[in-house]
């Protein structure tokens, strides 16, 4: 078949050749029901459950309708394209119960095209491999290469990075420099309620956060750190269990702000404004940091209360207020679109080519790039 035909399949060829799991994939991302989409084309929720197990492939006739609905070419539901399918019970999502089951299935098939897009993309770029303790080709073995205790799993993974004991720059970047992938997803009702989530159980580790949620750098960093505690903690076991939620907080925690080096930074008593200033320093909240008094014995669980208390009230006040995570380039994500401007250089790899191979629309591989559409926007004054 010569490459416009794989391009521009006739529905013949694709009801002939039909994947049930990329319509279930495409479904999934369109945030539609089986009912939703039987009613968009014409059939009834049973013949897509049919279709969608491959009991019955949908007539030639519907494939356009299918593409329609459903926001894709029609060849995205060709056989034969790499295909990352994960168990959405090994995604570790940050809040779970908040999470409804379609969130949930459609985040799933997002980190799926995440993956299939560093897929195309590793065939012409070599990405940075995965120094990832336990990790080897999606499989995680917890506690190979770390302890199983949280706190020291966080300082043996610093030593194993390099990362010395003092204040972390960029969380985010040196995720990235070790082979995970750190990814947005596209702004939408669902991704402003999922707050983050994380997966091991592809051929590389892959890390969701919602930049956009709440706008604060010094949470977004921490979540970012508690995803990498359940990767490297989690990996081989399935999400939902509030033990292992309490775990990441303790690696991030400890990744953040090692106990020993932050000991001596920390006040004697009581100083919303010292740790104001150290909230700068070792960039995590002072919500953060007033637990970690408390913890090490500081502050007691009554003035600890008091402090939160005065804490909600300084919420606005300039070094206290949420700052924005786009002021902190470090913290963006960049090792896909990096990759893609290496091989558009180096291969002459183009978007037209790369949306091909991945039959999916050039929107779309923007979007999972972090490249947004740069041309001007034409409007029709009425």
């Amino acid at each position: 078949m010569s490459t416009r035909n794989q391009s521009h399949p006739s529905p013949q060829a694709v009801a002939d050749a039909f994947d049930p799991s990329r319509l279930t994939q495409a479904r999934h991302l369109a945030g539609l029901t089986k009912k939703d989409l039987a009613e968009r084309i014409g059939v009834t929720p049973a013949a897509v459950g049919q279709y969608e197990t491959g009991m019955t492939r949908p007539r030639p006739a519907l494939v356009p309708q299918l593409a329609d609905a459903l926001a894709v070419p029609p060849a995205f539901f060709l056989t034969g394209r790499p295909h990352g399918k994960l168990d959405g019970s090994m995604a570790h999502f940050r809040s779970l119960r908040s999470t409804r089951a379609h969130q949930r299935a459609k985040a799933v098939a997002f980190v799926e095209q995440v993956w299939e897009l560093a897929h195309a993309l590793e065939k012409r770029v070599r990405l940075p491999d995965v120094d990832l303790p336990g990790f080897s080709g999606g499989e995680v073995h917890a506690g190979a290469d770390l302890p199983h205790d949280p706190a020291q799993a966080a300082r043996a993974l610093r030593r194993l990075w390099g990362l010395g004991a003092g204040p972390l720059s960029h969380i985010v970047r040196h995720m990235e420099a070790h082979g995970v992938i750190v990814v947005f997803p596209p702004p939408d009702e669902d991704s402003s309620t999922v707050d983050a989530f994380s997966t091991s159980q592809l051929p590389r580790p892959i890390v969701v956060l919602t930049a956009n949620r709440f706008d604060d750098i010094h949470r977004y960093r921490f979540t970012a750190a508690h995803e990498l505690g359940h990767l490297v903690l989690h990996g081989d076991t399935a999400s939902g269990d509030g033990r292992q939620e309490r775990e990441a907080d303790v690696f991030a925690a400890e990744f953040l702000t090692p106990r020993d080096s932050i000991l001596p930074d920390l006040p004697r008593r009581l100083d919303l404004r010292r740790l104001g200033e150290l909230r700068h320093t070792w960039g995590v909240s002072v919500d953060s940091l007033l637990y970690r008094c408390r913890e090490v014995g500081l502050l007691s669980d009554s003035a600890a209360s008091r402090a939160y208390q005065r804490l909600r009230e300084l919420r606005d006040q300039p070094g206290f207020a949420a700052e924005p995570i786009s002021g902190y380039p470090g913290e963006q994500p960049t090792l896909l679109r990096q990759a893609f401007e290496l091989a558009v250089a180096e291969t002459g790899l183009t978007m037209a080519r790369l949306a091909s191979t991945l039959a999916w629309p050039a929107g779309r591989v923007r979007e999972l790039l972090g490249m947004p559409d740069q041309r001007p926007a034409l409007r029709i004054v009425p």
